[in-house]
């Protein structure tokens, strides 16, 4: 493979990446603790948009198993995000040859 070819490849692959990050921003997954108690939304990124709170968990005495349904939802939300986005980047890398570990981007 010449080096002009691998270049093309290269840039390519970054406008990809790039459609593909600002696309990933628009989008939402959502996770949720309690048996739907606690919800959490997050885009894309990892940036938490929304959260939604059962009436019922804002009595003080249950300040304790709030904080951790809020850090369980937060957890199956960030999990739902890592996955769609090694999803979308496995769609992007499809063909490469990338080493064992290796994780795109860059």
């Amino acid at each position: 493979m010449n080096i002009q070819k691998m270049m093309k490849q290269a840039q390519e692959m970054q406008q990809k990446i790039a459609t593909m990050q600002a696309k990933l921003e628009e989008e939402e997954s959502e996770g949720s603790s309690g048996g739907g108690m606690v919800v959490v939304r997050l885009n894309g990124k990892g940036i938490m948009k929304k959260i939604t709170l059962d009436a019922k968990l804002m009595d003080p005495s249950e300040k304790e198993m709030l904080e951790d349904l809020i850090v369980a939802a937060h957890n199956d939300a960030k999990i739902k995000v890592e996955s769609n986005v090694n999803e979308q980047m496995g769609k992007i890398a499809g063909g490469l040859n990338l080493p064992p570990g290796m994780k795109l981007p860059f």
